[in-house]
């Protein structure tokens, strides 16, 4: 059970970065808990990246802060809580297996070597086989053996199955999800499989335009929106029934006969305003709420927060590696 005295796992206060003038963070602003296992969701572009080094300490923000467990990012004891994969699973390849996983011992003071080599070793990789000669994901294996063998209490996944194929990518998720049960650590992972991630997500960041649009735990957010299915009304240019609250409405596809919408609830309402028996409606699955909300032009420039918290607003809101 989560200590609600315990500081934030990571929090984000108005971060600004820019790169060549162009701004890729612009006032992002989130608070994740401890003990959450976060999607950080948004298109190519959005600033994932560069808020993975920000949160690593390998860049720091022009403007706003960033705090792991309330230390700076970069400081010593920030470092030793994370652990950091990145996309090209950076390892020497001229290094063995074992070498690898020595490094890792040397470089980390609370490195589980035992443990490290038992996820090799699940994974038939001889220590004695060069990195270089790995494929894919013996090499995903490794790094995330690496990473978990850090026993960080943050670890930060940008992109690390992108190159697998199914069974190898359910090997190496079944293999995260163990250690996160056995040890309650804090991931945020990045990963533009959505269904994967509602698979295995409590948390969700929705990065878009270098700000947080939507933040919250998986299934508050879910339940504060509903999804409609039924007959297009012909009567009114977007389909949308006449007396619908468009203001609510996140976004809507409209065939010409058939229309589908997500919309945010009203306060205090079963149903959104329009819906009635010729709606089906529905609780959005966390892959239809997230594109959604990506399909849809942000009406502000403001960040918005997560339903669930107290400074919700009733319009719009808005997660690289190397152990």
């Amino acid at each position: 059970m989560n200590d609600p005295t315990a500081p934030a796992a990571l929090r984000a206060t108005a971060i600004e970065h820019a790169f060549r003038g162009k701004k890729a963070l612009n006032g992002c602003e989130f608070e994740l808990p401890p003990g959450r296992i976060a999607a950080l969701v948004g298109p190519n572009g959005a600033g994932k990246t560069t808020l993975f080094h920000l949160m690593t300490g390998l860049m720091r923000p022009d403007a706003g802060s960033i705090r792991v467990f309330g230390a700076a990012p970069g400081s010593r004891e920030a470092r030793h809580r994370t652990a950091y994969l990145a996309q090209n699973k950076p390892l020497y390849p001229q290094f063995t297996v074992a070498d690898t996983l020595a490094l890792g011992r040397r470089l980390s003071r609370r490195f589980d070597l035992a443990k490290a080599e038992r996820i090799v070793r699940a994974g038939d990789i001889p220590p004695s086989a060069r990195i270089g000669s790995l494929s894919g994901g013996q090499r995903t294996r490794v790094a995330l053996a690496v990473a978990l063998g850090k026993q960080a209490d943050l670890l930060l996944l940008d992109e690390p199955l992108a190159d697998l194929d199914p069974l190898v990518r359910h090997e190496a998720m079944g293999l995260l999800m163990a250690e996160v049960a056995d040890r309650g650590l804090t991931v945020v992972i990045s990963s533009h499989v959505l269904p994967e991630l509602e698979n295995v997500c409590d948390h969700v960041l929705l990065l878009q335009q270098g700000r947080i649009r939507l933040a919250g735990d998986t299934q508050d957010l879910r339940e504060a929106y509903t999804r409609l299915t039924g007959l297009a009304d012909p009567t009114t240019a977007d389909g949308l029934p006449r007396d619908a609250d468009r203001d609510a409405v996140v976004h809507a596809t409209n065939t010409g006969r058939h229309l589908t919408a997500v919309v945010r609830n009203a306060p205090g309402a079963a149903l959104p305003a329009g819906a009635d028996e010729r709606w089906i409606t529905a609780t959005p699955s966390l892959e239809e709420l997230l594109l959604a909300h990506l399909r849809s032009a942000p009406r502000t420039t403001a960040p918005v927060a997560s339903p669930a918290s107290p400074s919700a607003a009733a319009g719009n809101q808005e997660t690289e590696a190397a152990a």
